[in-house]
């Protein structure tokens, strides 16, 4: 019988004999540039101590929500429409897929050249890294709506706005939330590349400084465990949206 707490524990679990491995790799190899998780916590609690740790991580989350919520507000509508009108999809579609595989990195010179060393160039390019993952779901989310749901509600005459609002846009939500978790996980991979070279504050900027200023590891190993985290909290807010009603009827299960 599935216990109400093993989705919890399984979780701790793993991370607990990562944890362990990880130790005891460190320990064993007598690695004196990788630290261990002790290491790593010490210099966590050192960057909170500095005061450092809250200012970058919340340049981050700016950064990494303003890019993202702008690539949300044009994504989505712009993917639904493709997906429902299919002159639209076969004029735009190839635009798309020519700058789909550019990836966001090689933007990074382009970026800093129309907006300087500021925070917008690291926006752009989340803008730009989540925009097509969110159309293309939104696009393929439409496209493959069952026909039986669009029989039925013309039956009831259901039609234009109306059916779009009740039919096409709940059954397409899940499948766009889905492009919007992989979407998420894209920009915060790009926010740190981009806080390498574009800006001097953020996680990404830790990362780099940390090496370049003392080979201090633990702080790099440090602002990468943080990375992660946040992407994990961030990940288990958006399938929180899966209860939704609106969202649910979509699922299987």
């Amino acid at each position: 019988m599935k216990s109400r707490f093993e989705p919890l524990l399984l979780p701790l679990l793993v991370a607990m004999i990562f944890v362990t491995t990880w130790h005891f790799a460190v320990k064993f190899s007598s690695s004196d540039i990788f630290p261990t998780p002790g290491q790593v916590v010490a210099g966590i609690v050192e960057l909170l101590r500095t005061g450092v740790l809250v200012k970058y991580i919340i340049a981050s989350l700016f950064r990494v929500s303003t890019g993202f919520m702008l690539a949300l507000l044009i994504g989505i509508p712009f993917g639904l429409i493709l997906g429902w009108f299919g002159r639209a999809f076969h004029a735009f579609n190839p635009a798309i897929q020519v700058l789909r595989p550019i990836s966001p990195i090689a933007w990074i010179p382009v970026a800093i050249l129309w907006f300087g060393v500021s925070d917008m160039a690291p926006i752009f390019l989340i803008f730009l890294a989540s925009l097509f993952p969110i159309v293309t779901a939104a696009i393929a989310a439409v496209q493959n709506i069952q026909l039986v749901y669009l029989r039925a509600a013309r039956n009831f005459g259901v039609k234009g706005l109306e059916l779009f609002k009740k039919i096409v846009f709940p059954a397409a939500l899940p499948q766009i939330i889905t492009g919007v978790r992989l979407a998420l996980g894209v920009a915060w991979l790009v926010v740190v590349a981009a806080e390498m070279i574009a800006v001097n504050s953020g996680l990404g900027y830790l990362i780099i400084d940390a090496r370049n200023a003392g080979m201090r590891y633990d702080l790099v190993v440090a602002g990468m465990v943080l990375i992660g985290l946040i992407g994990l909290i961030l990940d288990l807010l958006v399938r929180r949206l899966q209860n939704l009603d609106e969202v649910r009827w979509g699922f299987s299960r």
